[in-house]
């Protein structure tokens, strides 16, 4: 019976409930993308209030990293025991405190700090957020539904340059996290009264009022209800944690080439997204331009995120990730040329900006695909989580190759080779993924 249930929400059409509970999931991703971010749009005006160093300046913008790969990595697996939902609404508790936390800080010692309780937050909330998305959408609009959420994400991010470039100029740098902090907190009570929680959970860990939880799912799907609960699926039946299944003989290849194409993805996108406003300021224009041209990635990514999920629908979801990500290397190599140009600054900028945020939006649309829901948020979680291992060392490393010296132009060129790497991991997996579908495989990859 439960695979019915899987098979009937795969297969029959988007219903209003379930695009409500895809909306939340991108709304909060926007959410987050204002949060992560705001250490980039506040970055020149924190430099110059504490005179930080490049290095010094680099682990601010990493700190945030660091506490999402802490969340991701250690909070978001609690979902697969306790919940989506109940995780996201601590993660937003966390990560909303920790942006207010971030507004009064005295040191950058202080706002290091409070900018990774923020982070942690936001790790888990990525990880469950997402794979709610998956799971409630049909088979022909998933890859959307998960492109929608990296768009979120996006929009974020622009709206966040826009209000950062007025609050610091009126309010000062710390109303920027103040700002965040407060639209994060009121995301609970949305959160609380209308995102339902996963289908694939409550059937495949059966918690406490499972059976009249699913039904009550099933009425709003105008599913059938079922007169009992389905048996537990021998894989849960296994006394293995979900960590260990991640790296067990059924998952370990896939497990370390999403890993690792994660980790060069999210090295490459967070030195873009964090050191571009500091960066262009560096190279001649002012902090406002600096912080124009950050937004113009972030507009450009509203594109990206939803232009991934129209051609995944059309095309193997792999193959157009790789091909995001040699675009994306090769607009690295003439981002800073041309930003001074008239025109071509804007076009080169906002290419960049589709195909580097399409970049990541392909990789949070493959990930829910390889594993199957007993242990979904735990892969999605940890494939995050180290992920932003990638996104912590990123910024800090650029920081000393600016002390050492380094130009605009020749640090987005060396950048550019992650994203090289990464477009050769996205091939092996396409290939790898031919011999072992998964559950939910066959649906993002057309």
């Amino acid at each position: 019976m439960s695979i019915d249930l899987r098979a009937s929400i795969d297969l029959r059409p988007m219903s209003g409930f379930q695009w409500i509970a895809v909306s939340i999931c991108a709304f909060l991703n926007l959410i987050d993308g204002f949060d992560v971010l705001v250490m980039a749009f506040t970055a020149p005006a924190v430099s110059n209030f504490w005179q930080l160093s490049g290095a010094q300046l680099g682990y601010l913008l990493g700190a945030g990293l660091l506490g999402m790969s802490v969340g991701s990595l250690f909070i978001a697996p609690w979902a697969d025991k306790l919940g989506r939902r109940p995780l996201i609404l601590l993660c937003l508790t966390i990560s909303g405190v920790g942006m207010v936390l971030s507004a009064m800080s005295a040191t950058p010692i202080q706002l290091g700090i409070t900018r990774v309780i923020t982070g942690i937050g936001i790790g888990g909330i990525l990880a469950c957020s997402n794979v709610i998305a998956s799971e409630y959408a049909s088979s022909r609009w998933r890859s959307l539904a998960l492109s929608l959420q990296s768009t979120g994400y996006a929009i974020g991010a622009l709206f966040g340059g826009l209000f950062a470039i007025f609050l610091i100029e009126h309010y000062g740098w710390r109303s920027v996290f103040l700002v965040g902090g407060t639209a994060t907190l009121t995301m609970i009570p949305v959160v609380y009264f209308l995102l339902p929680e996963s289908m694939d959970f409550l059937i495949a860990k059966q918690p406490t009022n499972a059976l009249i939880k699913i039904n009550k799912l099933a009425a709003k799907l105008n599913l059938p209800v079922l007169k009992q609960l389905p048996e537990k699926s021998d894989a849960l039946q296994k006394n293995r944690s979900s960590i260990a299944r991640l790296v067990s003989g059924e998952y370990l290849l896939k497990t370390v080439w999403l890993w690792l194409a994660f980790f060069l993805v999210l090295f490459g996108f967070y030195f873009v997204m964090s050191w571009t406003p500091k960066l262009l300021a560096s190279a001649g224009q002012t902090a406002q331009q600096g912080i124009t041209g950050g937004m113009l990635l972030s507009a450009g990514g509203i594109v990206g995120s939803a232009l991934l999920g129209l051609l995944s629908s059309k095309f193997k979801t792999t193959h157009v990730q790789a091909a995001f990500l040699i675009i994306t290397a090769i607009t690295m190599v003439f981002f800073v040329k041309t930003s001074g140009l008239p025109g071509y600054g804007i076009a080169v900028g906002l290419l960049l900006g589709v195909t580097v945020n399409g970049c990541v939006a392909g990789l949070y649309a493959i990930a829910p695909t390889v594993y199957d829901p007993s242990v979904r948020t735990t892969g999605v979680g940890f494939a995050i989580g180290v992920g932003r291992a990638g996104g912590i060392l990123s910024p800090v490393v650029a920081g000393f190759m600016i002390d050492e010296g380094w130009q605009p132009a020749s640090l987005f060129t060396a950048y550019a080779i992650a994203f090289t790497l990464a477009a050769l991991v996205m091939l092996k997996m396409s290939y790898a993924k031919r011999s072992a579908p998964d559950t939910m495989e066959a649906t993002a990859d057309h």
